[in-house]
């Protein structure tokens, strides 16, 4: 039995070797694609009130920011903050009705995101 083994060696390969042709292949595609307003709307949902605020308007086609702070129990100032980070990060965006600002889901896509995240979080428990 080797004592001097770490915790974490059961994490990464014990030799090291790469596949060449697959390597190559993922670097291609890799600089191909842009990550940052993805990391910015991943880093957005990251936190747990704005999640909920996206999954409320999943629900909903659009909510007031008065809608928004009742939901999560919060001040509208909170409620607004929040909304503007996720409007920022291109998964919220919004419409002025006279004195109400109403927030909807930028695109379709978010909310498939979001209800299909929360749909494998209860299958895979």
């Amino acid at each position: 039995m080797n004592m001097n083994k770490k915790a974490n060696d059961g994490d990464r390969c014990e030799v090291f070797c790469y596949d060449e042709q697959k390597v190559k292949r993922v670097q291609e595609n890799v600089k191909k694609e842009t990550f940052a307003p993805l990391s910015t709307m991943f880093k957005a949902l990251a936190d747990e009130t704005r999640l909920k605020i996206a999954f409320a308007l999943t629900t909903e086609q659009e909510l007031c920011v008065c809608d928004v702070a009742h939901i999560i129990g919060s001040s509208t100032a909170t409620a607004s903050h929040h909304l503007r980070q996720l409007k920022q990060a291109g998964v919220a965006k919004s419409r002025k009705d006279g004195k109400w600002v109403f927030y909807s889901l930028q695109n379709p896509h978010i909310a498939a995101f979001i209800q299909y995240s929360f749909t494998q979080q209860k299958t895979s428990v």
